[in-house]
């Protein structure tokens, strides 16, 4: 009905058609039905195992309702949601419950209110027989939050890891971010029958259990970080991607690069910096770097696409996160953050662009970001060349080239420093934004390294012309300060030995060179260096990592090299 009044329609497979709309602002009721044991597609609403679920982005809700099914729609919703007692026990939706009682016949309901515009992709709906545990947060401004974590009952005791991540995150948020919570209510369901990993649904977030349940008995270190981190990063969501979402899909780094990067900064300060960086680049290299490398590659900001669950990349999210993290290396921490606080006071309640985005990092700082526009359009991992040379007073000078494929230069923060058994120096960073620059590192001491692309400050690959020796790599690996450039050093050692391996003839493989061996004991016997550290340095680099700069990659022969 319009306005009451049943108009002429017409629907189609996909449509529903109103053939006359009024000229002026109207209210559109429809009555749909549908049948969720019947979706296998997982989208929408479904059920699985007894539980009825919704997984609504990219395009979920269209498989609900008749519905401008877009991110750039965004509403108020107020949902009822009603069902048999018995069956359902647990009925929950987005926002605020303001209102339930009984609905008679053995059946109940509930009414939800959420106050602030969402998108549709937003939309979540759940109901099940659940148990659950409960928690309260106070927020910075005073006000009381009633938080709940959901799963079967079985799963109940492996839920409290997932409530205090929770709350460790929404402190968090608040202190670096500045960023409140709105609602009165925080649900977490976590549910074995769901089809995605987690889904952050306006204060209704959806996960599967692989991602929520954590106890000591049974998960690694790993486990609790990977529960902590996910987690948060369904949270985060909240402001970077809910309060300010995408305007259309094309855009989905804006929510998925700029949250990857924040859930990424609370891991980094919540368990270890060092070791948290090294992970996420040991992602780049063996998975994004490949993705770059194959028929597949994308910009962080596609501009085609055949169907658009074909977004969700690791170059959409982890290389999309990285150009984050450039944005706080070239503004500085201080700057970054006037720059973020400027992006979600300007954008509340709006569906923007990565474009709105970057202008908010120029108007905070008052740079000019238009080159940086190129990290948004290019495919391909970039690939900087640096000739080093010293002068007589021992500075080093770094002539860098910078290219991709041909396409324009990028801006490319590069952190550097020169190290030796002396110690490292202060680092700087040298902005790369022509095809070709000349950088000098001023040091007195001739023996002194460059230690450069330190903290991995922007995802590409560096390479030294002529290339550094197996004893300057050591230099590094001994004496860096840089966590990563110490890490990386250490790859390259054990990627120089694997590589003679594979080139060698099969009968006539070179032992293992001594300066190896030496770095392993040394590695081994240093009990003041942090665990995780010392095993990452032990670690040999990625298959996918070592096949990538090979022509004609013999898999067999690679793996008798690993050996």
């Amino acid at each position: 009905q319009i306005n009451g009044i049943s108009p002429e329609y017409d629907v189609g497979k996909d449509t529903l058609t109103i053939l006359a709309p009024p000229p002026a602002p109207f209210t559109l009721e429809t009555v749909v039905e549908i049948d969720p044991k019947a979706n296998t597609q997982l989208s929408g609403l479904y059920v699985s195992d007894g539980i009825l679920c919704t997984q609504c982005e990219a395009e979920g809700f269209r498989r609900i309702t008749y519905f401008l099914d877009r991110p750039d729609i965004m509403c108020k919703y107020r949902v009822r949601v009603e069902a048999d007692s018995k069956k359902y026990p647990v009925l929950l939706s987005n926002g605020n419950e303001i209102e339930n009682g009984d609905a008679g016949n053995d059946r109940h309901y509930r009414i939800f209110e959420d106050p602030f515009k969402k998108p549709c992709y937003l939309f979540a709906l759940v109901a099940g027989d659940l148990g659950h545990i409960e928690d309260t947060f106070t927020t910075c401004s005073g006000r009381s939050v009633k938080l709940a974590v959901w799963s079967e009952h079985h799963n109940v005791k492996a839920l409290d890891w997932a409530m205090f991540s929770l709350k460790e995150s929404m402190r968090w948020d608040e202190i670096a971010y500045g960023r409140e919570y709105d609602l009165d209510v925080y649900h977490v369901v976590a549910v074995s029958s769901f089809n995605m990993g987690a889904m952050e649904n306006k204060g209704l977030n959806v996960f599967n259990t692989a991602c929520v349940l954590a106890t000591k008995d049974t998960a690694t270190d790993g486990d609790f970080e990977r529960v902590l981190g996910v987690i948060a990063h369904e949270y985060f969501h909240n402001w970077s991607g809910n309060r300010v979402t995408c305007r259309d899909w094309f855009q989905l780094t804006l929510k998925e690069g700029l949250t990857v990067f924040r859930d990424q900064h609370f891991s980094e300060e919540k368990t270890s910096a060092a070791a948290k960086r090294i992970e996420d680049v040991r992602i780049m290299r063996s998975a994004q770097f490949s993705q770059d490398a194959s028929p597949l590659k994308h910009p962080i900001r596609p501009e085609s696409v055949i169907k658009q669950d074909n977004f969700y990349t690791v170059t959409v999210y982890n290389k999309g996160a990285e150009i984050i993290r450039m944005y706080r290396t070239l503004l500085g921490i201080e700057t970054f953050r006037t720059a973020m606080d400027l992006y979600f006071d300007r954008h509340d309640g709006q569906a923007v662009t990565c474009d709105d985005f970057r202008q908010a990092m120029a108007d905070a700082s008052g740079k000019d970001l238009t080159q940086f526009e190129e990290w948004y359009k290019q495919a391909g991992t970039p690939l900087v060349t640096v000739e080093h040379s010293k002068k007589d007073d021992g500075s080093t000078i770094l002539k860098m080239k910078q290219s991709n494929d041909g396409q324009p230069p990028l801006v490319i923060p590069i952190a550097a420093a020169t190290v030796s058994s002396a110690g490292t120096s202060s680092e700087q960073v040298f902005e790369l934004n022509q095809a070709e620059q000349t950088f000098e590192l001023a040091t007195d001491d001739p023996e002194a390294v460059p230690s450069l692309l330190r903290g991995f400050s922007a995802p590409i690959k560096l390479i030294f012309e002529p290339p550094l020796t197996v004893e300057q790599i050591s230099i590094l690996a001994a004496y860096d300060t840089d966590p990563f450039c110490k890490w990386d050093a250490w790859q390259q050692l054990s990627t120089k030995v694997i590589i003679d391996r594979y080139n060698a003839p099969a009968d006539k493989m070179p032992e293992l060179p001594s300066y190896l061996i030496d770095a392993f004991k040394a590695t081994l016997a240093d009990t003041e260096a942090e665990t995780r550290l010392r095993a990452y340095a032990l670690a040999l680099p990625a298959y996918s990592t070592l096949a990538l700069p090979i022509d004609d990659l013999d898999p067999s022969k690679l793996c008798n090299a690993l050996d």
